[in-house]
């Protein structure tokens, strides 16, 4: 959903810009082959290479010998075809020389007398350089050492005389932009990346963060599976955007059959992947994220390890710098962009996270069930999501070590604001799942508090300040404590992720504290999940089922204020923003640390078009809301200042919880170490700075 730019505000044009923010326009492209004939295929690169540049690529990955076609044999011997490439690749660099996509052309070329398998680099008319093929596959189906030399073992430094010039040729190489930040990439051949140590792993070591793979690779049955887990892993294990571009149609099919597999992963996700099998030219396109990959890199103490251990590979490789004039416009944003960054989109992966996430609870809480000497579990149960859930989690514990539910000493404790509704679905939900329920009234020792206080509300004056609220949810939390004293118990709490990032929680004596809290590493946009995974799944009976969807469409409130004279009731989401919108930036805020304003664009990108994009499965109609640039730009600063200055103090001190989700956690044990006495003006200042006042 591309804008048009606008020329009076400089900040908003940069603003709309994938590139502003570290995305990089990447692509692999199949052309038609033509067998043996370089002309044709120069021809058919060009058209492509033109297409992808009006799409706005930035680099662009064709087939392993695009330009004289793979299945050729021992005509990659006649002098003749040989030449026939250096004319066609001359004319390509002629063809795309007023072309911004740099591009990545597989080509036989001759050097010393020897011939070899190569990718050859192109950017705005000139040769950036050219990398041999590693290692040549000499088995099965395959005779390269027939035709080729090696590129393993070729002296560092070397260079070609190719296309009428000289040019840098070597396994040594990386290619850096010198006017777009993180835009360094490396190029291996086909076989390399089936090797134990694939050059790209040391290319990415010396700082690549975009791997490409010009390929040929005949297709078998299952062999698309293969490469997909090729590329995932190699991805996920040098943190970089790997690209893909396998031979396609035109190939000679004398004795092998061709796909044209062409794909794109970041990290270990797919972002994009072509039609195979297509008779047509293919071309796959997607954005990928620099910034992220770098900041992954800088968060991993590993990845230096491995660079040390490897003798830091950037002392043996050559850089080849070249200008790229990237253009800082909206063009749009390609690539899947999750709403739920913390739930998956695809429906199996959601079942299988759903199960995992359930499990991990349930077996953290069973571990530290056993390690207490007590035999109860005792909970405070709202009504709410996050009581519900931590509920059913102790539920499936008493299951699974075969104890009775009756275990669980559950209590519901109404004060000044409960809704008949919640309260009915805590005891709907306690009796069904079979706990030793409970209810106390916790409104006259709140009011004897707040006499003893002086507070106005003892005069029946409507006061309801932060003491008036702070006074119901800490006597809550004591009465837990004390009756968990009394029944040789210990307190399970309820508080969950997304409430200690935006510190919506009662210090010390509220909410805050517990004896285990089981939800401390789940947001409440995947307890919403889990929840409804539990129902989906037949986790409980019908009659449980029929409860928990019945508390999943109540309105989020912590029901400490009474109603307005309007009769609406307090809403925590209109007091700290909708919750969908906070744990997207605590995703990406956590997890990689991405700078306010691209937090703010890609959450505009997600979040803008309902209609746009993947739902989670299970995500009813009526809750798949969008929200304008003005709206998100508001609770991204909200959040910024909670999160950073006004909350760390609560996560300082939270007790043991299992961390759940790779998104992170919040314990001062593990994810997420900061002083309690920060400010939040870096991020604030950051934020206005590089994002338009919407």
């Amino acid at each position: 959903m591309p804008t048009e730019p606008n020329t009076l505000d400089p900040v908003a044009d940069r603003f709309a810009s994938a590139r502003a923010h570290g995305f990089l326009r990447v692509g692999t492209g199949t052309p038609v082959v033509a067998s043996a004939d370089p002309a044709r295929n120069g021809q058919a690169i060009a058209d492509l290479a033109r297409r992808a540049a009006g799409e706005g690529v930035d680099l662009l990955v064709l087939p392993e010998l695009s330009l004289s076609g793979y299945a050729i044999d021992d005509l990659h011997l006649q002098d003749a075809l040989l030449e026939g490439v250096e004319r066609a690749l001359t004319q390509l660099i002629e063809d795309t020389a007023a072309l911004r996509t740099v591009l990545l052309v597989g080509a036989p070329l001759r050097r010393n007398g020897r011939l070899y398998n190569c990718a050859v680099v192109l950017a705005r008319g000139q040769v950036l350089g050219v990398v041999p093929k590693s290692f040549l596959p000499n088995y099965r189906e395959y005779y390269e050492k027939r035709w080729f030399a090696a590129g393993a073992g070729v002296p560092a430094g070397g260079t070609i005389h190719v296309a009428g010039r000289e040019a840098p040729f070597g396994t040594d190489l990386l290619f850096e932009a010198d006017d777009l930040a993180d835009f360094v990439f490396h190029a291996e051949v086909c076989e390399d990346f089936w090797a134990p140590l694939p050059p790209s792993t040391r290319g990415a070591l010396a700082g690549a963060l975009v791997l490409c793979n010009l390929s040929a690779s005949n297709i078998l049955v299952g062999k698309a599976a293969e490469r997909h887990l090729l590329c995932a892993s190699q991805a996920s294990r040098c943190i970089a955007a790997y690209l893909y571009s396998a031979a396609g149609a035109g190939e000679s099919t004398n004795d092998m059959s061709w796909d044209g597999q062409g794909m794109i992963y970041e990290a270990g996700d797919l972002l994009a992947e072509g039609q195979r099998f297509s008779r047509e030219p293919q071309l796959v396109v997607a954005d990928v994220d620099l910034g992220r990959l770098r900041l992954e890199r800088m968060r991993t103490p590993t990845f230096n390890d491995a660079a040390a251990a490897e003798g830091h590979p950037e002392t043996r490789f050559r850089r080849v710098r070249f200008p790229h004039e990237p253009v800082f416009a909206d063009e749009g944003l390609r690539r899947p962009q999750r709403r739920f960054p913390f739930v998956p989109n695809n429906p199996h992966h959601l079942d299988q996270d759903c199960y995992e996430a359930f499990e991990i609870q349930v077996h953290a809480l069973e571990r530290r069930f056993l390690a207490t000497p007590g035999d109860k579990m005792v909970i405070g149960v709202s009504g709410g999501l996050d009581s519900t859930h931590a509920l059913i989690v102790a539920a499936k514990v008493c299951d699974r070590l075969g104890l009775p539910r009756s275990s669980i000493l559950a209590w519901t404790m109404p004060g000044f604001a409960t809704g008949e509704s919640t309260k009915a679905n805590a005891w709907a939900l306690m009796r069904a799942i079979g706990a030793e329920a409970g209810e106390i009234d916790i409104r006259p020792a709140a009011r004897q508090m707040l006499r003893d206080m002086e507070h106005p509300f003892s005069n029946d004056e409507p006061i309801y300040d932060i003491t008036f609220e702070n006074v119901q949810a800490g006597l809550r939390t004591d009465y837990l404590f004390r009756l968990a004293n009394q029944r040789g118990a210990f307190v399970i709490g309820t508080g969950d992720l997304s409430e200690l990032a935006l510190g919506w929680c009662t210090y010390g004596v509220g909410d805050q504290m517990s004896h285990y809290a089981v939800n401390a590493g789940v947001p409440k946009t995947l307890i919403q999940h889990l929840i409804r995974w539990t129902v989906a799944s037949g986790q409980f009976d019908d009659a449980t089922g029929r409860i928990l969807t019945a508390i999943l469409e109540t309105e989020i409130s912590p029901e400490l204020v009474p109603a307005g004279a309007d009769g609406l009731i307090q809403s925590t989401e209109s007091k700290i923003g909708p919750y969908e919108l906070n744990d997207f930036f605590l995703f990406h805020t956590l997890r990689y640390g991405q700078p306010p304003a691209k937090v703010l664009f890609m959450a505009w990108h997600a979040w803008r078009d309902a209609a746009a994009g993947v739902w989670p499965a299970h995500m009813p109609d009526a809750k798949r809301r969008q929200y304008d640039l003005a709206t998100i730009r508001l609770w991204l600063e909200r959040f910024l200042f909670r999160f950073f200055q006004t909350s760390q103090f609560k996560r300082t001190a939270i007790p043991n919880g299992p961390k759940v989700s790779a998104g992170g956690a919040l314990s001062p044990r593990g994810d997420w170490r900061a002083p309690s006495d920060n400010t939040a003006n870096a991020w604030l200042e950051s934020l206005r700075r590089d994002a338009p006042e919407a």
